[in-house]
């Protein structure tokens, strides 16, 4: 076997083409010469995906991205990143190359890259398809805080519902979150403190969850958290250091010992169940989370 994979990685860095396999939690497990000559990872190293895009972003190699701030583009990308079983795009590379890109994750998580070099293509050709991606990656984004929208988290909660009805062994829950007193916070300090507010939640939620989790906002200060694979109780634990780091949070400067907190109700995948049922038992749990008295995360009937 050892022969055999032996030549298989030999015949894969004849081919051209740039491979890689990353684990469930994004970090870089395989890459073949060419992923790594254009990725400059050294030999033996097997950093994490955003570890690598910030570090190669720094130093102007690597991927192009037109962004002025790196971490909002970084949290509009992984919202978006491994969430469908297979995906394909277009990049291009600060050596002037442009690739083709596809994505297939299988059901644990684990993700296959392999990009092709399609520079021959007319330059004209290229820049279509590249808008095409942008329209795409808009389309699927919440323009205020960067993570998923509503359309793109309700599409993951279905795909989530269709494979549990498919495997009915298997696990997957659903979280909706909802920030304490948002009216308030936006009648006390105004507007723009309450889009700091929604910024920093999203960015502090979109840090700590894992990248086979979809978190977006579905509207006002109510986000979504969908979790395949995952037992209610799993999730329970996840959100409730969820609580903790946004306790411990002061996005405001004025006054600068502003905290706030979230409330969050979730409701485990049932064979029986439809999306708007899976929907209706996690809200009703954040509808009871809120009534005990805010800041805290409550099961549904499961």
């Amino acid at each position: 076997m050892d022969a055999q994979l032996e030549r298989l990685a030999a015949l894969v860095d004849q081919t051209g083409a740039l491979i890689a396999l990353y684990d469930a939690d994004d970090r870089l497990r395989y890459a073949n010469d060419a992923f790594r000559a254009a990725y400059f990872i050294e030999a033996g190293e097997e950093p994490l995906w955003p570890d690598l895009m910030r570090r190669n972003f720094g130093l102007g190699r690597g991927t192009v991205i037109n962004a002025v701030d790196f971490e909002e583009w970084l949290r509009s990308t992984q919202s978006r990143r491994g969430k469908t079983g297979f995906r394909a795009f277009e990049s291009d590379l600060h050596d002037g190359r442009w690739l083709w890109m596809t994505e297939a994750v299988d059901e644990s998580g684990w993700m296959l890259c392999i990009a092709g070099d399609i520079t021959h293509l007319r330059a004209e050709e290229r820049s279509i398809r590249q808008d095409r991606d942008l329209a795409i990656k808009v389309s699927q984004t919440d323009e205020l805080t960067g993570v998923a929208n509503r359309r793109f988290v309700m599409a993951q909660i279905t795909e989530m519902q269709e494979r549990f009805i498919r495997a009915p062994e298997g696990k997957g829950c659903l979280v909706v979150l909802d920030i304490d007193n948002f009216k308030y916070i936006n009648d006390r300090f105004g507007h723009q403190a309450g889009d700091i507010v929604l910024r920093d939640f999203a960015h502090r939620i979109h840090q700590n969850v894992r990248r086979s989790d979809c978190f977006g906002r579905v509207g006002g200060e109510e986000f979504v958290l969908v979790m395949p694979g995952t037992a209610v109780s799993e999730g329970v634990a996840l959100v409730e250091r969820l609580l903790v780091i946004i306790r411990a949070s002061r996005p405001l400067t004025d006054p600068p010992d502003f905290a706030y907190s979230f409330s969050a109700g979730i409701a485990g995948c049932r064979k029986t169940d439809g999306v708007s049922d899976l929907y209706r038992r996690a809200d009703q749990a954040l509808y009871s989370a809120k009534m005990a008295g805010r800041n805290r995360v409550l099961a549904g009937e499961q």
